[in-house]
C-alpha cells in the first residue's frame, strides 16, 4: 500500500500506480473538489454494485473520496471489476486499510458484504476533515480506537499489528479530546488522522473482533452509524473478553494512560458538553428490538442474548 499526505500528492500517486482514467466514487459533498476522473458515482452508500461497475467501464482505477461508506462502496466495485482502489479518507473510520467491506443501501441498511478488494493507495489530507460534524468526528474516531483495542487480542494479531495498535490508541487518546473541543484545530486533526491511519493499518493486519461484529449487526440491520455503534459496543466487548485477554487489554489500558480502559473509552465517547454521542443507547437507537439489542450491548450482556 502506498500512503501519501496532502491532496496535492494524488496526481503523482495515481501516476505511480499507472492509473490514468480513475472513476470517482464520492457523495455530492465533495463535488467542488478538483479531482481527476473519467466518470462519477455520487449515491453513497449504495447497493447498486452492478450499475456502478457498468458505469466504470473504460476506467483503469477507482478513486474513493469520503468516509467508510464511500470507501466500502469502492471496494465492492473493485471486487466486481478487478480495478484497484485509491482512497482519500475524510473521516477516521480506517476502511481504507481493510480488503473486506459492507454494502449498505441509501437508507444505510446492510445488504451484504465481501472481501478481496484491490487496495492500491491512500491519500490523507487533514484539511478535508476540518468541517466534519462533531458526531461523525467522534463516532469514526471511536471506530478507529476499537480497531486498536481488538487488534491486540484477535486471532490474526501479530507483533507488527500490536505495535501499530498501541501507537494508534495512544495517539487517538491524546488527540480526540482536543479535536472535540476545538474542531478547527488543524494540528489536532492531523494528529487524530495519523492515529486513525496506524489504527487502520493494525486492522488490516489483524482483523476484526467482537465489538465490530456487534456494531455491524445492530448498525447494519437498523441503519445506524457504524462509528457510534462501536463507541457503544466496545466497552461491552472489553468486559466480555477480559477473562481471556486480560494482558492484551491491560496493554490497551496503558496506551490510554488509565487502569480502567472501559471507563476511559466511555469517557472519550460520552463526556458531557464536549463529545456529542449519547450518554445512553436509548437516546440513539430506535425503540423496540434495535433498542433492546443496543442496550444489551452497552450493558455487557453475553452476545448470545442478542439472538
Amino acid at each position: 500500500m502506498i500512503v501519501r499526505w496532502g491532496l496535492r500528492e494524488l496526481p503523482g500517486l495515481l501516476g505511480e500506480l499507472g492509473i490514468e482514467r480513475p472513476f470517482l466514487i464520492a457523495s455530492e459533498r465533495w463535488s467542488e473538489l478538483d479531482l481527476p476522473a473519467v466518470g462519477r458515482w455520487n449515491e453513497v452508500p449504495s447497493h447498486r454494485i452492478d450499475e456502478i461497475a457498468a458505469a466504470a467501464e473504460g476506467a483503469d482505477g477507482l478513486l474513493a473520496v469520503g468516509g467508510g461508506s464511500a470507501i466500502d462502496l469502492a471496494k465492492a466495485v473493485s471486487v466486481a471489476t478487478g480495478l484497484p482502489v485509491v482512497s482519500v479518507p475524510t473521516t477516521y473510520a480506517g476502511a481504507e486499510w481493510a480488503t473486506n467491506f459492507g454494502i449498505r443501501d441509501p437508507e444505510r441498511r446492510m445488504q451484504g458484504g465481501g472481501s478481496g478488494a484491490d487496495l492500491a493507495g491512500i491519500v490523507y489530507d487533514p484539511d478535508l476533515s476540518l468541517g466534519l460534524p462533531l458526531d461523525v468526528t467522534v463516532g469514526t474516531a471511536m471506530n478507529a480506537l476499537a480497531h486498536c483495542a481488538e487488534a491486540l487480542y484477535v486471532k490474526g494479531r501479530s507483533p507488527q499489528a500490536d505495535v501499530l495498535a498501541i501507537e494508534g490508541a495512544r495517539t487517538i487518546n491524546e488527540a480526540l479530546p482536543r479535536v472535540a473541543a476545538f474542531g478547527e484545530d488543524r494540528q489536532a486533526r492531523t494528529k487524530l488522522l495519523a492515529g486513525a491511519d496506524v489504527a487502520g493499518h493494525a486492522l488490516g493486519l489483524a482483523g476484526l473482533g467482537l465489538g465490530h461484529a456487534m456494531a455491524q449487526a445492530v448498525g447494519g440491520r437498523y441503519g445506524l452509524p457504524h462509528g457510534a455503534l462501536n463507541a457503544i459496543c466496545l466497552p461491552a466487548a472489553l468486559r466480555f473478553n477480559r477473562p481471556v485477554a486480560g494482558e492484551e487489554i491491560a496493554s490497551f489500558a496503558e496506551a490510554l494512560a488509565t487502569d480502567d480502559p472501559v471507563g476511559r473509552v466511555q469517557e472519550l465517547a460520552l463526556t458531557p458538553g464536549k463529545l456529542s454521542l449519547p450518554r445512553s443507547p436509548n437516546s440513539y437507537v430506535p425503540s423496540g428490538e434495535a433498542g433492546l439489542m443496543a442496550v444489551k450491548c452497552a450493558r455487557g450482556d453475553h452476545p448470545a442474548s442478542f439472538l
